[in-house]
């Protein structure tokens, strides 16, 4: 994957050094611009991966730049042009498009087909680290998946290196054949890694990135992961070649990092560096000072770093949960020496729950007025690898009404083994409330659900269409674990 990085973050004079102009959360759309269209096409390409060609998917423009980095104030047009031999649809993760644009088969649009093009057309009025991604079948998994940074123009004169990442899993078998064996198998595809006792729930202090999984005597385990991968990636990339960024000795960087694995939470470690984490799935958040974070698959984390004034190499990890696999990239100053990094953390990482969720709070919260309706969704599996919201496959569903201007809360009551990163279409929700105490926590479009957890969110009933709300494991979707929300006429 081409990344990209340029100076275009605000500096910073507020205390702690950390953001001082706040980013500015909505830029008026009657600024937008008459940018002409911009040609996204989805094909196949060649990468390398632990020393074997591998094809994939790729979404990239006509000068072969993978992904799309545009401007808020200006018109998100694109045309995209599907040049494989099967369907596809791309969703545009974290923007708020017209529903009709939302790129979900046949509930927004219907699949692309060979050779055919859609095309694109609203407006961008919000700033943020988004990425764009299949939303058909399984093809996520074969890398369907590519940044979609929407800058903010206040920020364009800053002295900030712009450092964007998008993380993957990866594996060489055909994801079909894998969602087969989860469903003959139950849970066997990569043994279902374990915890106990609910580790990974918001009670525990992982903000330390604490190691290995408790075991509570009587305690009824915890799976965390239900996919063997063959590597980890980073932008296209593991640890025996890592992309090594070049950053300015005492600069400022902004990581802008991406979760687009498709079965994987991450630690994300900062290892020697410490970060002030000032947005969240693009929105931004007061900022909190930290070495390592926790980050679940769909979600996106904005990291600010001071880069020491020495000449040196800096690794950035990503750490799967409960293991010792990670991938990662470098910061790395001229003359700085650049050492092989192990593809193993020494320890296996603790669960990924939510610490950092109950630390978080929204730079500029939801308005403070009554809740209109509220619903609950239920979290169910049933054997044969079925994942079920509020009893139903998708398809079999009971859509969850609400009606324009309402204000809206949604309670995630998680019955089973594993935790889920639920994900809303067209809007950003704020967190609420984790296991029922209250909180003025982020707003964002991805929270996990731990198991056995219960998160309320709410949200303003702003953008009219029928929406996906669904779990961001992509093993998890395709096994029915998405429904609907829907605006009521």
């Amino acid at each position: 994957m081409q990344h990209l990085s340029r100076r275009q973050f605000l500096a910073s004079t507020a205390a702690a050094g950390v953001i001082g102009a706040t980013p500015s959360l909505l830029i008026p759309t009657s600024t937008a611009q008459a940018n002409p269209a911009t040609t996204i096409r989805v094909d196949t390409r060649v990468i390398e991966v632990n020393g074997r060609p591998a094809t994939v998917f790729g979404l990239t423009q006509l000068d072969g730049t993978h992904g799309f980095i545009t401007r808020a104030g200006e018109q998100f047009r694109v045309k995209l042009e599907n040049r494989l031999n099967e369907e596809t649809l791309i969703h545009w993760h974290g923007l708020t498009p017209p529903w009709q644009q939302d790129g979900v088969p046949n509930l927004s649009q219907p699949p692309l087909g060979s050779g055919g093009t859609y095309d694109y057309d609203f407006p961008l009025a919000r700033p943020g680290t988004n990425w764009m991604h299949s939303h058909h079948g399984l093809q996520e998994q074969r890398l369907m998946a590519a940044l979609l940074i929407v800058r903010d123009p206040a920020e364009a004169n800053a002295d900030v290196q712009e450092v964007i990442v998008l993380l993957h899993d990866f594996t060489f078998r055909n994801p079909d054949e894998i969602l087969t064996e989860l469903r003959g198998g139950g849970h066997g595809a990569a043994g279902r890694d374990t915890a106990q006792g609910g580790a990974g729930r918001g009670g525990m202090d992982h903000s330390a990135m604490g190691h290995g999984a408790t075991a509570t005597p009587g305690a009824s385990a915890v799976h965390l992961n239900d996919v063997d991968y063959d590597a980890f990636l980073a932008n296209d990339r593991t640890l025996d070649d890592p992309n090594v960024f070049h950053v300015e000795r005492g600069g400022r960087v902004r990581l802008r990092l991406i979760n687009g694995a498709t079965a994987t939470n991450f630690w994300l470690d900062l290892d020697r560096l410490e970060g002030r984490l000032v947005a969240v799935d693009g929105m931004p958040v007061e900022p909190l000072i930290s070495r390592r974070f926790e980050f679940a698959s769909g979600q996106r984390l904005d990291i600010v770093l001071d880069i020491p004034r020495s000449v040196g190499a800096w690794p950035i990890f990503a750490v799967r949960e409960g293991e010792r696999k990670r991938t990662g990239f470098i910061l790395a100053t001229k003359d700085g020496s650049i050492s092989k990094i192990p593809a193993e953390a020494s320890e296996p990482v603790a669960p990924v729950g939510l610490a950092l969720e109950g630390r978080l709070r929204a730079l500029r919260p939801l308005a403070n007025r009554p809740v209109n309706r509220r619903h609950t969704v239920t979290i169910t599996e049933a054997p044969g690898y079925v994942w079920m919201l509020n009893g139903a496959v998708h398809g079999a569903h009971a859509p969850l009404e609400v009606r324009e201007g309402e204000r809206v809360e949604v309670t995630f009551v998680d019955q089973t083994t594993m935790a889920h990163p639920m994900h809303l279409h067209g809007h950003h929700f704020q967190v609420v409330a984790i296991d029922g105490k209250r909180l003025s926590g982020a707003l964002r479009d991805t929270v996990l659900v731990p198991a056995r957890g219960r998160v309320t969110v709410a949200f303003d009933a702003t953008n009219p269409g029928k929406w996906a709300l669904h779990c961001h494991h992509l093993y998890h979707m395709a096994a029915g674990m998405m429904t609907t929300v829907e605006y009521a006429a």
